[in-house]
């Protein structure tokens, strides 16, 4: 089956970063266009076969990257000066213009990978517009408390850029910080797929999971009450750790849990063990507390 390489894509409905030119507006369309955002020239011709696989992989490439990166095809049939200039001597033949200037390119059809990894390296040539910073500040608001004003900053983040991972994440951290779970869930089941398998969603996943556990697990203060009078009740301490950590005490609900499981490790097939590996996954893996408590159960396993 034949693709039309000469129509625009769109791409499930959203907006396409990718359109034809002619040797007419090149100079508009990607020499004064690429002095802010990168363009990826393609050269190809109706009857080259190699160009039915490329075109679409690329297209599909640069329209993930919404908006950081765009795409132009050049017909070399019919724009045969153009290509000359840019000796373009075999198809398909693909450009990178940054700052009115080709950067990088290749000739002939390439692995998928490669595909991505080219349309990812040529985004990032115009930086991310200040959006890290936008990130950092954001991250330090919501660190300070300031919830909501976090939260504005991380939706405006996203409305620049819809595929900045960091900044789902700190949208669903400012909904868990207001104790609205459903919200923090719903923003992560938001996300895009081509995000989705990133360590960080792995990582808010556990947070929500934990957040879900810490709403049923009782008062804290009657749950330590328990456990004093009744060490060996098992599940009264695996509640304990979970209204700890519901309460912000991370690093006590981590130790509560390696007591519990110095004390019966195959308790409930291995749930307090399980426990600890969800906290841990919510934090980042060089927090002092995930490197301690994971060194302390590793002793233990080991004992």
């Amino acid at each position: 089956m034949d693709f039309d390489l000469s129509a625009n894509t769109e791409t499930n409905g959203n907006e396409s970063y990718v359109k034809d030119v002619t040797e007419a507006d090149f100079m508009a369309e990607v020499v004064e266009a690429s002095q802010e955002t990168p363009i990826i020239v393609d050269f190809w011709a109706p009857w080259c076969g190699p160009c039915k696989t490329l075109g679409p992989a690329l297209e599909a490439a640069v329209n993930a990257q919404g908006g950081k990166v765009k795409m132009v095809k050049v017909d070399v049939d019919k724009n045969q000066m153009i290509a000359g200039q840019l000796r373009v001597q075999s198809i398909p033949t693909v450009y990178a213009f940054f700052q009115g200037q080709p950067v990088d390119g290749f000739q002939g059809n390439v692995a998928p990978s490669e595909i991505e990894a080219f349309v990812k390296k040529t985004a990032e040539l115009a930086g991310d517009g200040g959006l890290a910073d936008a990130i950092a500040a954001a991250d330090e608001m919501l660190a300070a408390g300031e919830i909501e004003d976090a939260l504005q900053t991380y939706q405006a983040i996203l409305e620049e850029d819809s595929n900045l991972l960091s900044a789902y994440v700190g949208v669903a951290n400012c909904h868990l910080a207001q104790e609205a779970i459903d919200e923090a869930e719903a923003v992560v089941n938001g996300i895009p797929a081509e995000l989705s398998s990133d360590p960080l969603v792995d990582a808010i996943l556990a947070q929500i999971a934990l957040s879900r556990e810490a709403e049923n697990a009782g008062p804290l203060g009657d749950l330590e009450k328990e456990v004093q009078a009744h060490p060996e009740n098992m599940q009264a301490k695996l509640d304990l750790a979970i209204a700890q950590h519901g309460a912000g005490q991370i690093e006590t609900s981590v130790e509560t849990l390696l007591q519990a499981f110095k004390q019966d490790r195959e308790w409930e097939n291995g749930a307090i063990k399980e426990q600890l590996f969800k906290i841990f996954d919510s934090l980042k893996p060089n927090d002092p507390i995930v490197l301690n408590g994971r060194r302390k159960l590793s002793s233990m396993i080991f004992l």
